[in-house]
């Protein structure tokens, strides 16, 4: 290749800053027939409400949190309501209920709300800014999915409207909880009531003042010789009598306020029979309803934040006031090497989640299972291994609150436990996979005895290509 036509390569592959596209236009390719024009221009609209005013507003909403426990746990920013109002101003609101099994969303497929999900994961605020935050999503699709036209009226509508906010309890602190058998919490009904009595934690949620509804999965039926028959998920108001939430647990350290992950305890909590969520015993597959669609948007929230580690990582290794041994580091090899690595992780990790998405569009998550489990294992790590590429630039500024890197590691290495841990999905994948072994050895031992027939047809005596049969010395004496 001439010079010439090595430069012109090096100009193709080059973008500057000043030139980066929009975000409609940085589709996957292998994407754009699937995003219509309407989801492409909301696609544009969303990116810059969070650049320019999401972002801006991160530092402020955690700085009107305030101090103190008691009243970090019963704040609520002012910032959040103002950029609540300019996002339903702009349009951008429950944009993740996909078209094509809810009518109460904003008419975008998993697809579209993924891209669109990539730009919210930038920022702390912005999902609660357009609606669009964990837990209330999945709890959000459950009432939309499963439940009756009284709990849509009296929980789903209000948490449409963004007006209450909402939690998902069924991990348990004193069994292993990744396997929801093992689920203890009572449900033992009563007359025309349920009684509830157990302890949950990591009940993400539970600490803002506005959490009105818990989502409670428990075991209604111990005796049932069906495993997966025994739980049910019912509806409690967060103000029923015999709650106890009794702490808030940190993430390497961060409270999560006002948000937080509380330890909650009932007792004799009891619950109108209404409030039970599709019936008793069907609390396994509301559940996998629940977790398909959501893994998927902790994912494409995931790539969202690997890219913004990568922005700071780049701002870093360019700042002309920082120079390490009397140049930049972006003119010391291994942090291109990290550069270049971070950007081939990135795009690939997208290609996962959004072929992911488009399977669950086409059919439904219970079909892109497979599709969802790798989002759900490969996107964290790719995230968390770029966040901490930052973090060594940065030196000791990555790990302090200096920059956002720390947080976003702290928050980003929970991805690898929330809804199933990695090693859940491994083993179920490889189970998955390994039932081709036995086919798979069968085609290949075909495949070898054809190679015998076609030998023998063409008169070839099958070989080493290796072989050399050489022996050393004369015959051997005896």
């Amino acid at each position: 290749m001439s010079e010439k036509a090595k430069n012109e390569v090096s100009e193709k592959l080059m973008v500057s800053a000043d030139a980066q596209p929009a975000a409609s236009e940085r589709i996957p390719i292998i994407a754009r027939p699937f995003v219509s024009d309407r989801a492409k221009k909301t696609l544009d609209i969303v990116e810059k409400f969070v650049e320019e005013e999401c972002i801006p507003a991160d530092p402020i909403y955690v700085q009107q949190i305030g101090e103190g426990i008691a009243n970090r746990f019963s704040s609520h920013p002012p910032v959040i309501e103002h950029l609540k109002s300019r996002a339903r101003e702009l349009g951008l609101w429950n944009m993740f209920l996909p078209k094509n099994h809810f009518k109460e969303g904003a008419g975008f497929s998993n697809l579209e709300y993924g891209l669109m999900a990539e730009s919210l994961g930038k920022s702390r605020v912005a999902s609660e800014a357009t609606n669009c935050a964990a837990p209330d999503t999945g709890n959000m699709e459950v009432l939309a999915k499963y439940g009756t036209e009284a709990q849509k009226k009296e929980w789903l509508n209000p948490l449409l409207e963004g007006k209450i906010r909402s939690a998902f309890l069924m991990t348990e602190p004193q069994v292993a909880s990744s396997d929801a058998t093992n689920i203890e919490l009572q449900m033992r009904q009563e007359g025309n009531e349920w009684v509830l009595n157990g302890q949950k934690w990591w009940s993400s949620g539970s600490g803002d003042p506005r959490c009105q509804i818990y989502i409670v999965m428990g075991k209604s039926d111990p005796s049932n010789p069906l495993p997966y028959a025994q739980q049910s998920v019912i509806l409690v108001p967060a103000s029923t009598p015999g709650i106890t939430i009794h702490r808030m647990l940190s993430v390497f350290g961060y409270d999560d306020a006002p948000h937080g992950h509380g330890h909650i305890s009932f007792h004799n909590v009891r619950v109108p029979a209404s409030n039970m969520v599709l019936g008793p015993g069907r609390g396994f597959e509301i559940i996998q309803g629940r977790l398909g669609p959501g893994r998927i948007h902790h994912a494409m929230r995931c790539i969202g934040s690997a890219e913004k580690a990568l922005e700071w990582m780049l701002a870093r290794i360019n700042d002309p006031a920082k120079k390490p041994f009397g140049t930049n580091l972006s003119e010391h090899g291994v942090m291109l090497e990290r550069v270049a690595r971070s950007r081939i992780e990135i795009d690939a990790a997208r290609l996962v989640v959004l072929n992911a998405a488009i399977k669950i569009d086409s059919k439904d998550a219970k079909a892109a299972l497979k599709e969802i489990a790798e989002s759900k294992v490969f996107v964290p790590k790719v995230m968390l291994d770029v966040i901490d590429r930052a973090i060594q630039a940065f030196g000791g500024a990555g790990v302090s609150q200096e920059t956002p890197l720390a947080n976003m590691y702290a928050q980003g290495r929970t991805m690898r436990i929330v809804d199933g841990p990695d090693e859940v999905h491994l083993l179920q994948m490889g189970r998955n996979e390994n039932k081709r072994g036995k086919a798979l050895r069968e085609k290949i031992e075909a495949q070898k005895r054809r190679t015998e027939e076609v030998a023998r047809r063409f008169g070839v005596q099958r070989r080493d290509p290796l072989q050399l049969d050489r022996v050393s010395g004369g015959k051997a004496r005896l």
